[in-house]
């Protein structure tokens, strides 16, 4: 059990080690990491004109 931990962590390490010195890996989570944003911003924009629209016909 012992070694399959310390395998599991070497594993963890090496891995981390090989995205973070990886350009095109670091090029797709950037890229993945700005359509998150976007859609964000899309969705935070659609739900205050929303709001907006919801409290001028109350109004």
């Amino acid at each position: 059990m012992e070694k399959f931990i310390a395998g599991l962590a070497a594993g963890a390490v090496l891995g981390a080690l090989w995205v973070a010195n990886s350009n095109r890996t670091r090029t797709l989570v950037q890229k993945g990491q700005e359509e998150l944003k976007e859609r964000m911003d899309a969705y935070i924009d659609e739900k205050l004109s929303q709001m907006e629209e919801g409290g001028a016909k109350k109004k």
